[in-house]
């Protein structure tokens, strides 16, 4: 999951990386790296999307602000995998209230199947050198 912008609290996420609710899945970065996000993996996360006409947008946690800390780096390290952080916006994360898109989960299920399907020709790709 990703934390989607509340308009009620716009000023606290990046003007320009502001994740929405129905705008499809958030590759989340973080220049403090409790993401596992890398250029790499976020430009072949967003290649499956552009090949499969799916939305991604992306999330940039503030300087000033704290965030989460995602598995993911932990996973990397230990299994040596391109990995991406990413998710489904959502308001009010971990809060017994918390609110989602369902269009968002359509294009989440379509992205990792496209993923799953085209991942390994996008990867040979990056790896030829003419």
């Amino acid at each position: 999951m990703a934390h989607g912008v509340h308009p009620n609290f716009m000023e606290k996420h990046e003007e320009h990386q502001r994740s929405e609710l129905q705008k499809g899945l958030v590759i989340k970065h973080n220049a403090n790296q409790p993401c596992a996000t890398s250029a790499v993996t976020s430009f072949l996360f967003k290649e499956v999307a552009r090949m499969n006409n799916l939305p991604t947008q992306e999330f940039v946690v503030r300087n000033d602000m704290g965030c989460g800390s995602p598995i993911g780096p932990i996973l990397a390290s230990g299994v040596g995998i391109h990995t991406v952080d990413c998710g489904i916006a959502q308001l009010s994360m971990n809060n017994i209230r918390e609110i989602s898109a369902k269009e968002d989960v359509d294009f989440a299920f379509k992205h990792f199947k496209a993923f799953y399907q085209t991942f390994s020709s996008i990867d040979k790709k990056l790896l030829t050198v003419d």
